[in-house]
């Protein structure tokens, strides 16, 4: 692969203002690194208000120093590995799992990456102030032609998943990651608070990839919720909200016993009430995960989930070895991501993209930025 010596990029130079298109010195990668083209980079939508108001609303969690090449999801093909690469080849397809770490600690050396002080997203936020020396080795994201990571966190990918579809695996990841710490699979009956949503649909893909019985999913919009239960009609049951209580619908589809695992997908601002519900809908020896960050101090009842032996995890993000599962399902047959409705941009066009104009259908839509 021909590599020139510049590539364009999107920079943010001060938080809440427009990304400028710059054109930027190739980036090189070290020994145990790979150099990637980016194909697609998937964007949150309404990216634009996160990142200029992440520093008020999470001061304790960095992001990289600015300027700053954003982009938290790439997918592309390796253009050159370091010397000590062995398993990966320019010309390979690719995801880039921006999960980081400084590979010596403890938690690292235990294979726990995502527990290390240093860990952060490559072109995104760090988890703590140790994540900046982070930043320092891998500045760039996605929003770029060319990023280098290193060859750890690369997850190939098979030619039935585009890359559009690759820049969606980091949010089907988290709920991915969560359905394995749940171990979840046959027999089981889980429950997803926020089903239709960017995170929750991913748990409804691999849910039913895993092979669990049954699936009880929440959301607001009555069309989105149909459309989630028309993956599976016999295996996913659907619930609104506006309806009544999540404890009732999840008691009602169990006998009265409760859900083997919940797994809430509801991000900040969502009523806390609901988060409760689920947790209230867990059969003895249940597990909880919360992958989706509902807010502020929540009152729970820690005699309860005692003497019902019940555990509440909350889980970020997913490994490199889960993308490659994720990847090889896609692979196989077993997961299915043809569902997802791209809309695309080109990196001219990334502000536009970023402020959340797009309409939206639900975790359906799939944005992504082709730089």
């Amino acid at each position: 692969m021909n590599i020139p010596t510049t590539m364009t990029a999107a920079r943010m130079h001060a938080v809440g203002d427009a990304m400028r298109i710059e054109t930027l010195e190739m980036p090189k990668p070290g020994d145990m690194d790979v150099l990637v083209r980016v194909r697609a980079c998937g964007i949150v939508p309404n990216l634009h208000n996160i990142l200029a108001n992440w520093p008020t609303w999470f001061p304790h969690m960095p992001q990289p120093p600015l300027p700053a090449v954003f982009g938290l999801d790439p997918a592309g093909e390796i253009a050159a590995v370091g010397s000590g690469v062995r398993s990966l080849k320019p010309g390979d397809r690719v995801y880039v799992n921006p999960g980081r770490s400084c590979g010596t600690c403890r938690h690292c050396r235990h294979g726990d990456h995502i527990s290390c002080r240093h860990y952060a997203f490559q072109g995104y936020f760090g988890f703590s102030t140790e994540a900046l020396q982070t930043f320092d080795d891998y500045p760039i994201g996605g929003l770029s032609e060319y990023m280098v990571a290193p060859a750890s966190a690369i997850v190939t990918i098979p030619d039935n998943m585009t890359f559009d579809q690759a820049a969606r695996l980091g949010y089907m990841g988290t709920a991915y990651s969560a359905l394995k710490k749940v171990k979840a699979g046959s027999g089981d009956t889980i429950l997803v608070n926020g089903v239709s949503g960017t995170l929750g649909i991913g748990a409804a893909v691999f849910g039913l990839a895993l092979g669990v019985n049954k699936i009880l999913g929440t959301g607001r919009d009555k069309k989105l919720l149909e459309e989630i239960k028309a993956l599976a009609p016999n295996r996913i049951e659907v619930f609104s909200i506006d309806e009544g209580s999540v404890t009732d619908f999840a008691l009602a589809h169990t006998d009265g016993e409760g859900v083997d695992a919940f797994i809430d997908c509801l991000g900040p601002g969502a009523k806390q009430e609901t988060f409760l519900q689920g947790l209230r809908g867990l059969r003895r020896g249940g597990v909880a995960v919360d992958i989706g960050a509902v807010a502020g101090e929540i009152p729970i009842d820690v005699h309860w989930l005692m003497d019902h032996n019940q555990r509440l995890y909350g889980s970020a993000w997913f490994t490199a070895q889960e993308g490659q599962e994720m990847a090889d399902m896609v692979a196989s047959g077993v997961a299915d991501f043809s569902i997802l409705e791209t809309h695309g941009y080109p990196l001219a066009e990334v502000n536009k993209a970023i402020s959340g104009i797009a309409q939206r259908h639900g975790g359906f839509s799939n944005y992504v930025i082709h730089p």
